[in-house]
Parts: C-alpha cells; structure tokens; sequence
C-alpha cells in the first residue's frame, strides 16, 4: 500500500514507522513543510501509562526515548508566598526536538522517506497514494479542504498564554501564581532535560491588556515575563522560540476519516496544555491506526476501527482538559483559598485525581490537608460562638462564621484529623456531625399527605446510617400543591404529628438533624405516581394548576392558571404555614424547592415567565415573588434555625437561566438570609438536556459557593467517600447528597429494628 503522511511531527512520525514495521512492504511518504532541525516548543510530557503503550507498540524507540528522559514525581506549587508540594505523580518528560530526531532516525532505519521544507498547498502536489494520512496539526490543509466531511468545530480559550523556557533545571513540575499591578498569571514549568524548563504563562485577558502585552513584541513579552518570575528564576534567564501570546484554541472533530483520507493528532482534536496530553495523545492515535491497519485489510474497516477506538478516549481527555482551562481561566474565584486548600483544589481541578488518589501517592500530603481541614475549623470554632447575624459577610475560601465547622476530634501529635467527610459543620445554632446527606425518595403512596409507614422507616434507617443531615423528599405545602395524589404534605394539622413522630425518632436514636424540602408542584402537579412515569397528567380527579405563565409543561399536561396577585398572596401564606407546621413538628432545617420547574422555578426561569407584568422580564423582576415567599417563610422560621434553597442552576436549555443568573440568585437569596444553596439543574421544561452522570452538578456548586460566597449542597449520584472527601477538601461544596444504590429500596425499611 502507498501512503503519505502530511505532517513531520511527532504523530506524523510516529505512525509511519509503525505501519512500516507491521508491513515493510509498504510504500510510505512523510512531507514536512519545515526543515529537520526546525522545532517549536520545549518539553513534551507522558504519564507512566503512556510509556507502557509506547513500549509494547516499538521497543527501540521506546528505550531511545526513556534514556532522554527527565522523571519526576512531585508536584510543587508556590501560591503567597509558600510552597506546598505533593509527591506520587510518575511523569516524564524529553524536549521536543530530542523526541522528533529519535522518531526521525527510526523512520530512516525502517527506509521511510521524509520530504523536509516542503510546502504543500494543494492535494494535487502529493499524487496518487491508497491512503493519506493528515498529521498536519491545528491548521491542517486536508482538514479544511474536506472540512464538509469532516465536520470539525473550533472553540478558543478565554485565557492568553506564552510558551516559554528557561535555562533553569527544576526538581519538579512547579504551578507559580503571581500577582501584581496588572493582575494574576499562572505559570506551567516542568524540566525536560538537563539544562533546561518549560514556561508556560498565562493570564486572563484583562491582566494581558492591562500590562500592554497586546502591543508587545516578542523581546518585550520576554522581559516583562522575566521580571515577573525573577523571584521564581534564582538568577535563570527565560528564552524565546518564536513565542507569541494566544488564546488555547480547542479543535474537536466529528469525523475522523473519509473515503481514503484520515486525521491524526492536532489535526483533529487538542487537549488544553495544563493536563499535558497533546503528544500524548497523538502518538496514541498513531498506535491505534497502526494496529487496525494491520488488523484489516478492507481499509474502510480498518478507519472505522480506528476511529471507533480512539474517539471516546479523546473525548474524555478533552472533557478532562476542558473542566483544567475552564479552572485556569477562572481562578480568581479561588484566591481567597488558603494554600493548602488551593491546592489540593488545583490537583483535583481535572477530576482525574481524586483525594484518595492523592492519599496514594502522597500520605504525607493526604495528611497535611485532613490537619488543614481539622484545624481550620477548630480555629474558627475558638472565634465564633453562637449566631450572628452581623456577621453574615465571610471569604469565599472558608466559611462564614454563621457556618463555622466544629471539629471534635484533637489534632494533636500522635491522633488522626478525620478526613474531610467526617468534618462536623455548624449552619447557624444547627450543628451536623458530617458533610454527608441522605434524601430517600419514596415509591411508596402516602394517604391524604401522610408519610406512610415504609417512608418512615426508609428516614430512619436514613438516620441511623451515620450521616449528618436527612432531608425529606417533596413535601406539598397544600393539596393544589402536590406533584401527585400520592405525595406527602404538610398541609394540615394532621400531618404535624406524624412529621413529628419521624423526627423524634431520629433526634432521640441518632445525632442527625432533619430537614423538610417544601414544595408547590406548579405547572407540574395533578400527575400520576411516579411508578407510572413521569409528568403523566390523572385520568380523572384532577385538580388546579398554576405557574408564572398559562403554558403547559408538557403537551399533554394540563393548561395553568397564570397565578394573579390574589394567588400568589395565597401561596404565599401556604408556604408560611408549612413553615410554622415544620417548626411545630421539630425540623431542624427548612428548605425550599425553587428548582426543576416547580411553581417557584417557574417565576424563575426565562423559558417558563413569559409574563409583562412586575413578575416577568429581567432576572431581578422574575425574582420578586420568589423573594417574597422566602422573606414571609424567614420571618416564621426561627432566626438561630437555617434555610435552604433549591435552585435550578441550569435549565440545561437553549435561552434558558444558566449558572451565570444562579450566581445573581444565590447573591439575592444570601442577602435575604438564606444559610445554604441546594444545587439543582434542568427539568425546567421537557426540553432540557442536563449532562447527567457521576458529579454533573459539582461544577455548578463551585461556581455558586466561590462566586455567590454561600455554602452549597451537592448531589448529583455521589456514591463514595472519595468522592466527597474531594469536593469538601476542595472547596467545591459543603454539604453532600449522598446518592447509593440501596438509598430508595425497600430494604432500607428493614435496617430499622
């Protein structure tokens, strides 16, 4: 088979000499626009994970390229002054053109033709070939020319950077972050050979504006970098290679081959440098199209594999590196972190590492941030006693003293600090004896509002799980305000003392607090049970609807009254009274459902709102009613007694509310009194398309807690310890919902004697 390969970089190399091994008959040309010598950038980096795969694909390039090697496995960063290092990180790293001549000299031995500085500029230069491979990087000629077929889309960063060295040698991939006139830059650096580092620097647009770097060539662009690290560089001098600021540009495509035409490397997807998998990953493609080029001979077969293999590994390396850049151009919200807990925050940024991860890799560092966490809170607890409310303004890294954690457990040499999980927090005069949360939802029927028996003993065995807080599910401030003829409510004076039954039970067996979630269903009440689907309108027995605006949530479902003034006083007054009945059956917590499109949500959202009134428009007018319901449910709830809000922090859906807007509301809320976010997303309308999977909601938590400055809670199907040690370590939440597979089963009911 005759292929060329367009493209001398690493991926472009990598794969030719591959596919040669696998068949030496095959006939195989490599173009390079540059010369051989002609490289740009510094160090690449692999993970010990790569390198297995470079070893078992070519033996001799692999020792070539591990000989070059500079290993580390510690992780230093240097945030106010200190440094806070993390070991366990097994990375390695070699220059780039060290690693380019080694691939060269391997496509020579295996008679692979290389054509440097040559430029090509139409497909009709390169002749007839059975195969074109396109490893041509981010501005890929074939890519472009077939970009119909291709389909790719190209996003940039927010962010601008510079890709720098310095003939300075570290010990470690180091994080610096800098402050000065001009605002905040952050600093990649890692070694890559005996004499020199990689310096990555970035900042946020308005810092690179503000410093004139817009205007800067390179010679100055390297000063002013070497004035702002001179403390970091000991006398070392930074060095340029055609080095320019821009903006990270993230390229991903949809398809990866047509007809006898395939991508590699940049020339179909990039991966933000902060997680360093660009070469990586390029090489990797190289590996998988050499193996199904070997596998297959019908070559259609053999793309398909390729790109059946490769394609969803990318994708949740480019996921990971999105959730990195989208960290690094929003630090700011972090700098009131302590160093300790910022950095545990930066090594989690991914989700790639986790906190037992890192207590892996580093027990010493696992260590340092449990006695952190521990004796944080400690010392907060010697300042603060009691409520108050004058002092409802705290930093965005750590808590409020309304929310001041109370640790139990000593610190002192010789005992262990709990792990972040196990860190009692106080919510006004509320104190919970962890972060952890169960709210069962019940799929059995209640009798007119009444929790029945099986539900009880689901909350008990809730309780007596060991968690800190158990939350009730939907609770109907009034029949009309019921999601279905089954749910529980709270409605009546009957309801108070089964309410309290519950609760004595668990205050009197257990050390968990209990918190009601009031609800008014809206637009989405009169359904049938949940068992039989859902937002499924009754058959008959229907009651009432309102909502903001007369639109149905579902075709099918029934049309809502849109809610006038009388209306609104009367749901008003029903949330106040189940307030008032929640205190008289000895809740700890109230919370409200302001979320998921319920009648609250539904002032709320833009998509749900359509009125022209005082209620409608701008977020600040959507927003009256809500705060009016909150402000008459405040002033009934004791003021040494927390609330709760439930907001959609996305409504998942084109024109919808979006995190920005549940920033603003949570500023609203706090400044009204509420102690703590519940985060919630879409549902807002059947449209809606929340990213449902494993911790979907915590990056919507992070941005609420560290932009809003209010503590949040969490859920979002969070199963393990791990996992919540590692949002509450880094700041990401307070409270966690914990989401276990048994949590609604029946069984739970048995745990109960």
């Amino acid at each position: 088979m005759k292929l060329v390969i367009l493209g001398g970089g690493p991926a472009g190399l990598y794969s030719a000499l591959l596919i040669k091994k696998t068949n030496p008959l095959h006939d195989i040309t490599i173009i390079e626009r540059n010369a051989a010598d002609v490289t740009y950038g510094w160090g690449v980096v692999f993970s010990d994970r790569t390198l297995a795969s470079f070893q078992r694909a070519d033996n001799k390039t692999y020792e070539q390229i591990t000989n070059h090697f500079v290993i580390w496995d510690a992780i230093d960063v240097y945030y106010r002054d200190q440094k806070i290092s993390c070991g366990g990180h097994v990375i390695s790293s070699i220059s780039r053109k060290s690693l380019l001549n080694i691939l060269q000299r391997r496509c020579h031995e295996l008679d692979i033709n290389i054509n440097f500085s040559c430029e090509i500029h139409e497909l009709a230069e390169l002749g007839d070939y059975d195969l074109l491979i396109a490893a041509d990087g981010l501005n890929s000629i074939v890519r472009k020319m077939y970009e119909s077929s291709f389909k790719p889309s190209l996003e940039y960063g927010k962010a601008r950077y510079i890709w720098l060295g310095a003939n300075k040698v570290l010990d470690a991939f180091s994080f610096i972050f800098r402050e000065n006139e001009h605002g905040l830059f952050q600093v990649h650096s890692y070694p890559f050979n005996g004499t020199t580092s990689t310096f990555i620097i970035e900042c946020d647009e308005a810092s690179w504006l503000k410093a004139g770097l817009d205007k800067a060539d390179e010679t100055q662009s390297l000063a002013y970098c070497q004035q702002l690290l001179a403390d970091n560089l000991d006398g070392a001098t930074l060095l340029s290679n055609n080095s320019k600021w821009i903006s990270f540009p993230t390229l991903k495509t949809q398809h990866w081959h047509y007809k006898n035409i395939v991508l590699l490397g940049d020339a179909i997807h990039t991966a933000h440098f902060s997680i360093g998998s660009g070469t990586k990953l390029a090489m990797e493609d190289s590996i998988a199209l050499a193996s199904a080029l070997e596998q297959h001979t019908d070559l259609e077969t053999a793309l398909n594999e390729y790109e059946l293999e490769r394609k969803p590994v990318v994708e949740i390396f480019q996921k990971a590196a999105s959730d990195s850049q989208a960290y690094f151009e929003t630090l700011k919200r972090y700098l009131n972190f302590d160093p300790m807990q910022f950095t545990f925050n930066l090594l989690t940024r991914s989700g790639r590492i986790t906190y037992d991860d890192l207590r892996l890799r580093d027990p010493r560092f696992g260590d340092m941030v449990d006695r952190w966490n521990a004796q944080k809170a400690s010392s907060m607890l010697n300042t603060t006693a009691g409520f108050h409310p004058e002092r409802s303004e705290g930093s965005v890294g750590t808590p409020p003293p309304l929310f001041t954690p109370i640790v139990t457990l000593s610190t002192a040499k010789g005992l262990v600090a709990p792990p972040p999980l196990f860190t009692p927090i106080r919510l006004r005069n509320v104190q919970l004896s962890n972060r952890a949360v169960l709210s069962p939802l019940s799929t059995c029927a209640a009798q007119n509002g009444l929790p029945g028996e099986a539900y009880t003993q689901q909350l008990r065995s809730a309780a007596l799980s060991g968690v800190g807080l158990v939350g009730t599910e939907h609770v109907a401030i009034s029949p009309e305000g019921r999601i279905t003829p089954e749910d529980v409510g709270i409605y009546n004076a009957n309801h108070i003392e089964v309410w309290k039954q519950i609760v004595d039970f668990i205050h009197s067996q257990t050390p968990a607090k209990v918190a009601i979630q009031l609800n008014h269903a809206g637009r989405r009440g009169s359904t049938r049970p949940r068992v039989q689907g859902l937002d499924r309108p009754l058959h008959d027995d229907n009651w009432p609807l309102l909502s903001a605006s007369s639109t149905p949530f579902t075709p099918s479902s029934q049309v809502p009254k849109e809610m006038d003034r009388v209306d609104m006083d009367d749901v008003r007054e029903d949330f106040v009274r189940a307030a008032q009945r929640s205190l008289e059956a000895d809740f700890d917590i109230l919370q409200l459902n302001f979320a998921h499109g319920y009648l609250l949500a539904s002032l709320i959202s833009p998509l749900s709102n359509l009125r022209s009134d005082e209620y409608g428009g701008d977020l600040e007018h959507r927003m009256r009613f809500p705060l009016d319901i909150f402000d008459a449910v405040r002033a009934v709830w004791p003021q040494d007694q927390p609330t709760s809000v439930t907001i959609s922090a996305s409504d998942c859906s084109r024109g919808g509310f979006e995190v920005d807007d549940a920033v603003i509301v949570a500023k609203m809320f706090k400044e009204h009194g509420c102690d703590i976010i519940a985060v919630a997303a879409g549902q807002t309308s059947i449209d809606s398309e929340p990213a449902y999977g494993r911790g979907f909601l915590t990056p919507f938590s992070d941005r609420i807690r560290n932009e809003a400055g209010i503590l949040t809670m969490v859920g979002g199907y969070l199963t393990t310890s791990d996992e919540v040690n590692t949002i509450i370590a880094a700041g990401r939440a307070d409270l966690c919902i914990m989401d276990p597979p048994q949590l609604n089963d029946l069984y739970m009911a048995t745990q109960v004697p």
